[in-house]
């Protein structure tokens, strides 16, 4: 049956700060440009988690620039919620251009945790509605039901 819509479920609003730190760049390297940007700061908000990035813990988008004007993603975070929880987020994704002429970035978030009151989130299977901003990036996260 094909569907004309995914029902998805909000899990939050992920924000990563990744502009404060220079970037190393790679051009036309063997396997395409790349350019590494340390994420310095980041925060998961939702209606049922609320976790930040980890003081001092290394966080970080290793992006691949394609000839097109678009890139690809590779990104890691480490995250803890207010009650302890520490969660590895780890993202793959596309962006680039849109008709507007903005940055839109398409991405397949994964969760992975060993707290039991947040084991629901390794399970999941998320897509992530990005955008950059002055800061960084911001994504809007779903999980597909």
């Amino acid at each position: 049956m094909a569907l004309d819509a995914l029902p998805v479920e909000h899990i939050g609003t992920l924000t990563a700060a990744t502009n404060e730190v220079e970037r190393p760049f790679v051009k036309r390297g063997p396997y395409g440009s790349k350019m590494v940007a340390t994420v310095t700061s980041a925060t998961l908000s939702g209606p049922k988690i609320e976790a930040e990035m980890i003081p001092g813990v290394a966080g970080g988008d290793w992006v691949t620039l394609l000839d097109d004007g678009r890139f690809s993603l590779d990104v890691r975070l480490s995250l803890r919620t207010g009650d302890g929880a520490d969660i590895y987020v780890h993202y793959v994704g596309l962006g680039g251009p849109d008709a507007e002429g903005n940055t839109a970035i398409r991405s397949q978030p994964r969760f992975e945790t060993g707290d039991e009151r947040y084991a629901w989130l390794n399970s999941l299977v998320c897509i992530g509605m990005g955008s950059t901003d002055d800061n960084g990036v911001t994504y809007e996260i779903y999980a597909i039901k």
